[in-house]
């Protein structure tokens, strides 16, 4: 698909990954609607994108794990620009690390990292489906092919995206709905350090598992090959291509796999067992 003239909405839009898609798509030729927690970046990744190109975006403040927030994106890119023909399912939070999690903080992942995707779809998808074309783009994460240490919410709740943007692009697929699932490693986000900030080991173990197992890239890098991966209608986005080989060692000697992710935990806690 090509994204010129394309109206899209961009969620945790407000810096990052989101920042960096809104910025590439208005480039390209779209329009975009940034949506963002933080109603003040995604004013400011709004008004960046039209200091470079008058009148193509607009922005607004919305917790798009509820569907009224999302029924609410999609009206106001109806009024301002036309019928939605993207969405990127961006917005996501790391969750917190260790086993004794509360309910309260399954489903706040739960809500923001799977159940946001699977609203938001419900909502755009039928209609793209009656139409012939729309594009969905989920953000996952690699978490959601290989695991995160540390994190049980943040591993489960990507794995689960994954699983979901797989299920639309085969149900879906051949009705002219184009689905792809982003699954970096390490990005140059608030978002990666969050974890080391966060005063807890388990948290500061999962900043540190990302950061040392592959380059840190910048968000810009990574708009770059989700763009590249829309033209060609690619489902999996890997910018960092080494993922590939670890799901494929993942997938042929599980294991091995899992002997080797324990090996790795136990070096970054310092156990030289």
């Amino acid at each position: 698909m090509k994204v010129d003239q394309k109206i899209a909405i961009v969620t945790g839009g407000g810096g990052g990954i989101g920042g960096a898609l809104a910025t590439r798509l208005a480039r390209e030729g779209a329009r975009v609607v940034v949506a963002d927690l933080d109603a003040k970046a995604a004013d400011a990744v709004a008004e960046q994108v039209n200091t470079q190109r008058s009148g193509a975006a607009v922005s607004t403040g919305a917790d798009v794990s509820d569907t009224a927030e999302i029924q609410r994106l999609i009206k106001l890119a109806e009024t301002e620009f036309g019928p939605v023909d993207m969405y990127f399912a961006n917005a996501g939070i790391t969750g917190a690390a260790g086993l004794d999690v509360s309910e309260n903080d399954w489903d706040r992942s739960l809500d923001v990292n799977l159940r946001a995707h699977i609203r938001a779809a419900q909502l755009l998808v039928p209609g793209w489906a009656e139409r012939g074309e729309g594009y969905f783009v989920s953000t996952a994460s690699a978490a959601g092919l290989l695991t995160q240490l540390g994190s049980a919410t943040y591993s489960v709740t990507k794995h689960a995206a994954v699983g979901f943007a797989e299920w639309l692009n085969v149900t879906y697929g051949d009705k002219g709905v184009q689905v792809s699932c982003l699954c970096p490693m390490g990005v140059n986000t608030k978002l990666l350090y969050s974890g080391e900030q966060s005063g807890d080991p388990l948290g500061d173990l999962a900043t540190r598992a990302v950061t040392t197992a592959g380059a840190v890239l910048e968000p810009e890098a990574v708009a770059y090959s989700v763009l590249a991966a829309i033209e060609e209608e690619r489902f999996l986005i890997l910018p960092h291509p080494e993922v590939l080989d670890m799901y494929r060692q993942k997938a042929a000697d599980y294991d091995r796999w899992l002997r080797g992710m324990r090996r790795y935990q136990r070096s970054l806690l310092g156990d030289t067992r």
